[in-house]
């Protein structure tokens, strides 16, 4: 048997200290080399979105505060307080002519006495009604309650209870999550809620806005979207080529997602006003176009997914192509789609129970309703479910072609030459004897694609075998 070449059997602390014969490093940090050419195709599709995203905005930026109704709805104070004590009291009996129906809740009478925490008068007790009818909160002494203070009723009881504070548990519960996701992607993960910051913020302060200011509701959603992927993309996963990849397959995808949504929403004829969040919204604000604040929903609902479809294609081709460069673009593209079916496959359903489990009371509604089945499946309101549905995932389904297709041609454009690699792969260095390891009948290559010398007795075929006799 040869002897091993020099160094056999030694591996180095990390893999990203070792640098191949062709000048790149082979890491888990970017597993696409960047060429010159890379480089500026990268630089060139984030400043052409950038400024196009930029000009948009500014175009769109609501000019002013949004104008809506005088009555929004609920007139008084909101106040916070303090549940002090809960004097339950039997109720009065009902007049004979009211009759009341069979399985309503038990009647609940009493008088609760709240400390205020805030306001004009912080400390003062005041009195309250134990909160009754459906929803009703449940209050016991020390809850945290939100009372809402009206001076002029015709019963006489200024105040009222009308929800739970729940600031404090929201707070502990965002901190133990942002805790969670920093534990376990460390600064990837600091990233990731960096991201979702900036995607609360155009949210809050573009789009909301300029939708209730009169902007055209669907082409506001296009440009808070692009701006969201633009920031998000790069700054969770870098500025590399796999990311600029992404950023195109899901601007794609987007556009098309909204002309879907465009098309089916006109010829279903849906107004978006099938709630009554969304009736109540038209009489508030009678400048939102309804219809547009339904391709905006459906838009900004099916950018989530589109990205992570579109970033697992690009970040699978690169894979792919680093992995053997000697795969050619349509061997790549043909891989990676195998890749992108099966996560189809899970994420349409996700997409479906998602919904399903936003409309669960709709659902049980319609249900309840003992209705012909097509009459509940063509009404607006379940319509609108179903079009959200199924214009999502046909935006799904273009994403996987189209950002596999971009990846795979940036790949072969980035890509080493097959020479250099075969001079790296196929032979290694002599062990000066001028023996070559390959030679050796039982010299093999692990899943790092280090050396491993076996016995007869281990070996076995290896699927990564670069070589052998």
């Amino acid at each position: 048997m040869t002897n091993p070449p020099p160094g056999f059997g030694v591996k180095p602390r990390d893999r990203r200290d070792r640098q191949s014969a062709d000048g790149h490093i082979h890491g888990h940090k970017s597993a696409m080399p960047l060429s010159p050419r890379s480089r500026r195709f990268a630089l060139l599709v984030l400043i052409c979105a950038a400024v196009v995203t930029l000009v948009s905005m500014a175009l769109l930026w609501p000019g002013g505060a949004a104008a809506g109704s005088d009555d929004p709805g609920q007139e008084g104070t909101r106040l916070s307080g303090d549940i002090v004590s809960v004097d339950p009291a039997t109720c009065p009996a009902l007049p004979p002519e009211f009759v009341e129906p069979a399985g309503s809740p038990a009647r609940v009478c009493g008088s609760v006495a709240i400390r205020l925490t805030d306001g004009q008068k912080p400390g003062q007790v005041v009195s309250a009604d134990i909160p009754t009818g459906p929803g009703a909160p449940v209050v016991e002494p020390g809850d945290q309650v939100v009372l809402l203070y009206t001076p002029d009723t015709f019963s006489g009881v200024q105040y009222q209870i009308i929800d739970h504070q729940r600031g404090q548990q929201m707070w502990l519960l965002v901190i133990a999550a942002a805790l969670a996701i920093i534990a376990f992607g460390r600064w990837r993960g600091l990233a990731a809620l960096a991201g979702l910051a900036v995607t609360f913020a155009i949210l809050l302060m573009f789009v909301v806005p300029a939708i209730l200011d009169g902007r055209p509701a669907l082409l506001v959603a296009v440009v808070g979207s692009a701006a969201i992927m633009l920031l998000v993309l790069y700054l969770t996963h870098g500025f590399n080529v796999p990311t600029s990849v992404a950023v195109l397959g899901t601007l794609s995808s987007l556009v098309l997602t909204g002309l879907l949504a465009a098309a089916t929403t006109t010829a279903f004829h849906l107004t978006g006003v099938a709630s009554e969040e969304a009736s109540f919204l038209t009489l508030t604000y009678q400048s939102v176009n309804m219809q547009g604040l339904l391709l905006a929903g459906i838009l900004i609902g099916s950018l989530g997914v589109l990205d992570d479809v579109a970033v697992t294609q690009a970040v699978t081709v690169s894979e792919l192509a680093a992995a053997n460069p000697a795969l050619t673009g349509r061997q790549l593209y043909r891989a990676a789609a195998r890749v992108g079916r099966s996560h189809i496959a899970s994420v349409v359903n996700t997409i479906v129970l998602a919904y399903a489990g936003a409309s669960l009371p709709l659902l049980l509604l319609i249900a309840g309703a003992h209705a012909p089945l097509g009459q509940m499946l063509t009404g607006q309101l379940l319509a609108e479910e179903i079009v959200r549905s199924v214009v999502g995932t046909m935006g799904l389904l273009a994403a996987v072609p189209i950002t596999t297709a971009l990846a795979a041609l940036a790949a072969r454009r980035s890509a080493p030459r097959a020479s250099s690699f075969d001079t790296r792969r196929r032979q290694p260095a002599d062990d000066g004897n001028h023996n070559n390891a390959r030679s050796d009948p039982w010299y093999e290559a692990d899943d790092n694609d280090w050396p491993v010398q076996r016995t007869p007795g281990q070996r076995q075929a290896h699927p990564y075998q670069h070589g052998g006799p």
